[in-house]
């Protein structure tokens, strides 16, 4: 087995796994959520973007946002093969579809409800508060997945792929 194809499986792996975070929190986490009060969702929110900022979840976060560009270069020789056309589209829709929907959309709504005292807010401020924060991020976390679910594709696709046209 060569280096090119070792790294080619790590990021196949590494995919998956952000990929299957993002489809879990999308079919069962945000499901079982949404059927807590507001308090509760806010709360339980709060837990889990704190929770989630772990050297496991930014080793296969950002080690994705890493393996597929490498991959990508480690699969040009100068004759653009599918492969490499599969990986650089894979590179691409992870780096905006998934790092950049995270970054520059969830990521600071997680930081705005984080600030967020539920204690000192009444019944009907928490209500609101939940109402900006469920729907749009929802909505972003849907985005990712999709992207995520394409990227996967894409790299299986590469994985199948002959390197050379």
């Amino acid at each position: 087995m060569t280096n090119k194809t070792i790294v080619l499986l790590i990021t196949a792996v590494s995919t998956s796994l952000i990929g299957g975070l993002f489809y879990a929190y999308a079919c069962s986490v945000t499901l079982g959520l949404g059927r807590l009060t507001d308090a509760a969702y806010l709360s339980a929110m709060q837990s889990i973007n704190r929770a989630i900022l772990n050297p496991v979840f930014f080793a296969s976060f950002l080690g994705t946002l890493l393996w597929l560009p490498v991959c990508t270069y480690m699969n040009f020789d100068g004759s653009l093969s599918l492969r490499f056309y599969l990986l650089l589209a894979a590179t691409l829709m992870y780096a905006i579809g998934v790092f950049g929907v995270t970054m520059f959309g969830n990521v600071p709504m997680n930081n705005l409800l984080d600030k967020v005292d539920l204690r000192s807010l009444t019944l009907q401020q928490i209500a609101e508060q939940r109402q900006k924060f469920e729907g749009p991020w929802n909505s972003l976390n849907n985005i990712r997945t999709v992207a995520s679910f394409l990227t996967i594709i894409l790299v299986i696709w590469a994985c199948l792929a002959p390197n050379k046209q």
